[in-house]
């Protein structure tokens, strides 16, 4: 499956043989980035390549380049909250393949009071809020919060 770009995600568009068109981006909370020349483009629920496939008919439909060819990369992902029984609550930076035992690491660990056999996740899914239990083996997505349970004796 691949990645869906959202709000807060970076990216960056390299335009070829067009340097001055390159440039990083944030997609803003109405899903959109402001791309010079082109103003506002939707970017979120794209994937990196339909973002490029967008951009560039946007400059061809525009007679800004007859021959656009954008490609697009991710240079910040959305941040993952974690709270609850951890050593240090907030957000982190989402890596590529983060677990939820990787992330609770990045939150510097569970406490001595947590529940370390799941815990709770909110993720935002085709506009729709999902909520679900996570295992420390599981798969953690971008825009993630995660609440780690404390434990009853």
């Amino acid at each position: 499956m691949q990645y869906r770009l959202g709000t807060d995600d970076e990216v960056r568009l390299m335009t070829y043989g067009q340097d001055q068109l390159t440039s990083d981006f944030r997609i803003d909370s109405a899903g959109n980035i402001d791309v010079p020349l082109l103003g506002n483009v939707p970017a979120s629920g794209l994937t990196t390549r339909e973002l490029g496939q967008s951009i560039a008919a946007s400059l061809r439909q525009k007679a800004i380049l007859r021959d656009a060819k954008i490609a697009v990369q991710v240079t910040a992902y959305r941040l993952v909250s974690v709270i609850g029984e951890v050593e240090h609550p907030g957000q982190y930076a989402y890596q590529p393949g983060m677990t939820l035992l990787s992330a609770v690491a990045a939150a510097g660990g569970f406490t001595y009071r947590s529940w370390e056999r799941y815990a709770y996740t909110i993720r935002q899914e085709g506009g729709s809020t999902v909520t679900g239990l996570l295992y420390p083996q599981n798969f953690v997505k971008p825009g993630d919060v995660i609440k780690v349970y404390e434990r009853h004796f």
